[in-house]
């Protein structure tokens, strides 16, 4: 039994492909339109998982989209009345798009779904489905989960109404026991900082929570005494005079200005000590609510087994403070905790409560297969796009394409390593990689400003074999999906020079650990586990970097420039290869070396980078 699911019409749209359960394909539409956290219906994101799983649409049990558009309306409608007259010009511009395309999303989606397949009015669609936004997010992080029985927390800007929720899952049953509703968000309060900090809302949250450890919570006294009131289980309600999404097109008012000291920060005006406090105290502010929620949680149900999902369950630092709290026995995070991870929940939702299709038995496993599950390219068709492009390359056996890797990478060069299938999720896992050595001290620096064309102070991860992760950071259990942020091992550390009275960015070039790339200020790391099992040739590279420089860990990040989704595809890796600081390109067995490389298609990626 086959059911299609489909996020689209807000921000990263995708598709998700379920065969009896179990997730065969899914892929966000960036990847082909080449639009970051594109919105529009996910045309080739459908063609992809409808072609990977080797069906139709006239064939699927069900299409099912990840939430209810009349419900979203409703309390838009109800916003806008409730905020009269103040909300409305942001009234006026938004009704029209509703009464013309949103409020009849159902007619959309089937006319999209016909133009798919080629098929007149008459023709059959399968059933059309709607689930809510947050049981979409919670099935998505239930149902591959290794659990049998768990709590689902789901927390993100909005849905339909909820911005947080509770949900049981128990076997193939998932409901959702409580939430919170709008315009009372967790993911609201992150986004208008990140909104005044000066990047992109739904897009720069995670700049945010890179940029923290740089300043001190100086701020969360003042945002737990205006902002939220901040009940001890957790509970909360946001104070609206300092906010303007709900009347207005900005996120905070004048009042949230006033507050801490000053206007929204320009997208590329320079960061002060102010903005890295208040990144720092926003950061501290919701790790307190998660932690209060999470705690009080475990105290009134008694359950081991925790997931998470929403946009918030992407902040790894707040996943970290949450397993260290040690509440909960186990807590598993969807990869694609966002509204892309709302497609396959949405698919999972419709097969298992909807059409009542019996849940496999998670027998410890990950039913996510690593979140490898986009787009892969055969080798021979592999060296024929490459030599399509004019490029120049060798071709090596398995062994020597490690080793000689491994030696690359150990010699200080930057590697685009292009393998297998394509990851389902905001992060590289190994297969869409930016690949260099953690032991540089300049490599963070080599890698932003030069690689990735963008601020200094992101962060990178590291890769680490599975095997030797509690060696090297304080880990206790696998993190495959760079969702956790936890210290470095003590005898890793290096301490900053004494007398040294560094602050904020100055930081930077400050290494403060025998890794420096990947480990941040505080001298915490985003860590990523990688078995032998999931994704055997990048755990066999990373093996081979190990056994040349004692240091089992990789410098891990995503093969883009800013403003770019991943690349999807060998052309794709070629023309980021050619205009960046990348070094050497290895696409399947195919290696490339820059020098080797016809002057002519070099170009400089800088030309074309926009925000992010």
């Amino acid at each position: 039994m086959d059911v299609l699911g489909i996020s689209a019409f807000y921000h990263d749209s995708a598709a998700a492909l379920v065969r009896d359960g179990r997730v065969v394909a899914a892929v966000q539409e960036e990847a082909f339109s080449r639009r970051k956290h594109d919105a529009a219906f996910p045309r080739a994101a459908i063609a992809h998982c409808l072609e990977a799983g080797g069906t139709s649409l006239e064939r699927l049990a069900a299409v099912v989209f990840y939430d209810k558009p009349f419900l979203k309306f409703e309390r838009l409608l109800e916003t806008y009345l409730t905020t009269a007259p103040r909300g409305f010009a942001s009234f006026r511009r938004a009704m029209p798009v509703w009464l013309r395309e949103k409020l009849f999303q159902k007619d959309l989606l089937r006319r999209e779904l016909r133009t798919l397949s080629g098929s007149g009015r008459s023709s059959r669609l399968p059933p059309l489905l709607f689930s809510e936004h947050h049981l979409s997010h919670a099935a998505s992080a239930f149902y591959p989960s290794p659990f049998e029985n768990a709590l689902v927390l789901t927390l993100d800007g909005v849905g339909e109404w909820a911005t947080t929720s509770v949900a049981e899952g128990a076997g193939r049953s998932l409901a959702v026991l409580r939430e919170l509703h709008f315009p009372h968000s967790l993911g609201l309060l992150y986004s208008a900082f990140t909104h005044h900090l000066g990047f992109r809302v739904n897009a720069g949250e995670y700049k945010v929570m890179g940029l923290a450890p740089y300043g001190e919570p100086v701020y969360l006294r003042r945002i737990l005494d205006h902002l939220i009131d901040l009940k001890e289980d957790g509970t909360f309600r946001l104070d609206q005079s300092y906010f303007d999404y709900c009347a207005g097109s900005t996120m905070t008012s004048r009042r949230f200005d006033a507050l801490f000291g000053g206007p929204p920060r320009a997208p590329e005006e320079p960061l002060t000590r102010r903005h890295l406090d208040l990144a720092a105290s926003v950061q501290a502010a919701l790790e307190e609510a998660v932690l209060r929620l999470t705690r009080a949680l475990a105290r009134e149900t008694g359950a081991r087994h925790l997931c998470l999902a929403g946009g918030v369950a992407l902040n790894a630092v707040a996943n970290g403070r949450v397993v260290r709290d040690g509440r909960f026995d186990e807590v598993w995070v969807q990869p694609a905790a966002g509204d892309a991870g709302g497609a396959l929940g949405a698919a999972l939702a419709g097969y298992h409560l909807t059409l009542e299709g019996p849940r496999a038995p998670a027998g410890g496993g990950d039913g996510m297969r690593g979140a490898l599950l986009g787009p892969a390219f055969e080798q021979p068709d592999v060296e024929r796009r490459l030599a399509a492009l004019g490029a120049r390359f060798a071709v090596l056996g398995d062994r020597e394409l490690i080793a000689d890797t491994a030696r690359a990478l150990a010699g200080g060069r930057i590697v685009g390593w292009f393998q297998g299938a394509g990851e389902f999720g905001p992060r590289a896992l190994g297969n869409r990689s930016i690949l260099a050595d953690p032991r540089a001290p300049e490599m963070q620096q080599a890698l932003n400003l030069r690689t990735k064309f963008r601020e200094s102070f992101r962060p990178f991860a590291p890769a680490v074999l599975e095997e030797e992760a509690g060696a090297w950071f304080e880990l206790d259990r696998p993190s495959p999906y760079m969702l956790l942020v936890v210290p470095v091992q003590e005898r890793h550390r290096v301490a900053e020079p004494a007398g040294a009275a560094l602050e904020g960015l100055a930081r930077l070039g400050v290494p403060h650990s025998t890794i420096p790339a990947v480990t941040h200020v505080d001298g915490s790391a985003r860590v990523q586990t990688v078995s032998r099992e999931t994704n055997p040739r990048f755990h066999a590279l990373i093996e081979a970097f190990g056994e040349r420089t004692g240091c089992p860990i990789l410098v891990n990040t995503s093969f883009n420039v800013r403003g770019e989704p991943m690349v999807a595809t060998p052309e794709d890796a070629f023309r980021c290869f050619m205009g960046t600081g990348i070094d050497r390109l290895v696409v399947g067995n195919c290696v490339l070396e820059k020098a080797e490389q016809p002057a002519a298609l070099r170009h400089d990626q800088r030309d074309v980078v926009e925000p992010d």
